[in-house]
């Protein structure tokens, strides 16, 4: 784990949206972000396919003002190939091309809508893309552990968000741990004491859960999703799914989706050890309000 990467979990950017609008959309589109997100601005449908498939945007953005007609195979084979990333198409002026553009961008898979013709539009888009850039399985996760744990201690709540935000990947339990401002040994002896599976272990099923959902879209490739997810090589990926699962990365694709994995998360991590879970304190290691006696983690 390299310093750039642990800098990179402390401190994200915002998540990234890919946009295929007319320039003269982007200084509004790119205002509108203000924090929520980066818009990315391509040139042709061809350009946003590869880009996409290099990293997984929170969203992508297409104008309705964009002449679709010789592009609607390629944004059709966008939605087709990518049908975890939010497609939506913005509205910024009518004209009598309007209706047509709009019923193409149906006809090619993009389903939702975004008047920006107001500031009411605009705000409208930045909430569309605030929820989406936690991914899905990600707000799933969120909801499940919610379920699981509840009563739970914020310590234990500050851990499982960690884990479970799709644009501010951990890599490691030292990137973690180094977000947390605790030592990676500290860390993981606080749940060797509380009697729980490692931190590590948390971690590499929660970029299993990520990858599942990621290897649904059938344009992304392993070596694609392995990038994606920061490992150094899709041999790295395989090593990993073939240590934790024990299948191959090919027959991890066949076998498992994001909700299959969420689940199996839940069964082996979660309800075993619900107790103790609850209870956990991995960054203060004390429970609130509490003296530590020197010497203590």
């Amino acid at each position: 784990m390299t310093a750039r990467h642990a800098a990179r979990y402390a401190a994200s950017p915002a998540p990234a949206v890919f946009t295929w609008v007319d320039p003269t959309e982007r200084p509004r589109v790119d205002a509108a972000g203000n924090g929520v997100y980066r818009a990315l601005h391509h040139e042709s449908v061809d350009a946003l396919y590869r880009e996409v498939r290099r990293t997984a945007p929170a969203a992508v953005v297409m104008s309705v003002g964009r002449p679709l007609t010789r592009h609607a195979p390629g944004v059709a084979r966008l939605v087709r190939e990518f049908p975890r990333v939010p497609m939506v198409a913005l509205l910024s002026r009518l004209d009598q091309a309007t209706p047509h553009a709009v019923l193409d961008l149906a006809n090619c898979g993009v389903r939702t809508l975004v008047d920006v013709r107001d500031s009411d539009g605009w705000h409208r888009l930045r909430e569309f893309i605030a929820r989406e850039a936690v991914g899905d399985i990600d707000r799933l996760a969120l909801a499940m552990l919610r379920d699981e744990l509840d009563g739970a201690t914020d310590d234990c709540w500050k851990f499982f968000e960690a884990l479970f935000h799709a644009h501010r990947p951990a890599p490691t339990v030292r990137a973690l741990a180094h977000a947390f401002g605790v030592l990676p040994s500290t860390l993981m002896s606080r749940f060797f004491r509380a009697r729980l599976p490692a931190p590590k272990r948390y971690l590499a099923w929660a970029r299993l859960i990520r990858a599942a959902r990621l290897l649904e879209n059938p344009g992304l490739s392993i070596a694609n999703a392995a990038n994606q997810l920061e490992y150094s090589s899709a041999q790295s990926f395989g090593r990993h799914v073939k240590t934790l699962l024990g299948v191959t990365a090919g027959e991890f694709r066949r076998a498992h989706d994001g909700m299959k994995m969420l689940n199996r998360f839940r069964d082996e991590l979660l309800r075993p050890h619900r107790d103790q879970l609850r209870q956990l304190r991995p960054i203060t290691g004390r429970p609130l309000g509490r003296p530590v006696a020197a010497g203590t983690l």
